[in-house]
């Protein structure tokens, strides 16, 4: 039987670590040096992120974590050894994403879990595009889009 998405996330959750957004908040606060990697799409990231954070979109994930490729990020792919924490809206693209970059050797990486949703509703810091911050209105605006009817699965 074919797996859905959510059956694909809950696969990966048992073989990662993730982390809520109040224990990140506490996490960067004693090591300014953790890496955030947001791999949503360039909109996305270009509308609302945390501050301080690298975009490496989940389409180019792996050749923007390795060598020679136009993608490539050299900061993401020397980080191997660093804090690494993965973002995206609802902490499930980070998930499956922080299975592939531990399958490509990032060994301190943690998803976030609840993604920018989360982040948004612990009333913590996001900004825009030019790093200025967000009222958590607005982000809340984006972060949490409606879902057509068409979109929704069958009855």
């Amino acid at each position: 039987m074919a797996k859905t998405y959510k059956n694909l996330v809950s696969d990966v959750l048992p073989n990662i670590r993730e982390v809520f957004p109040w224990d990140l908040e506490e996490m960067l606060e004693a090591n300014p040096n953790i890496m955030l990697v947001d791999i949503r799409e360039a909109v996305e990231f270009d509308t609302v992120r945390l501050k301080n954070s690298i975009h490496a979109p989940r389409g180019t994930l792996e050749s923007c974590c390795d060598w020679d490729y136009v993608e490539t990020i050299p900061e993401l792919v020397q980080a191997r050894q660093k804090t690494v924490v993965v973002v995206c809206r609802s902490g499930n693209r980070s998930a499956l994403a922080t299975m592939t970059m531990q399958m490509m050797g990032y060994e301190d990486i943690y998803s976030l879990k609840t993604g920018l949703k989360g982040w948004n509703d612990s009333d913590l810091e996001l900004v825009d595009g030019k790093d200025n911050i967000i009222d958590p209105d607005e982000a809340e605006a984006f972060l949490f889009p409606v879902v057509a009817a068409n979109q929704l699965s069958p009855k």
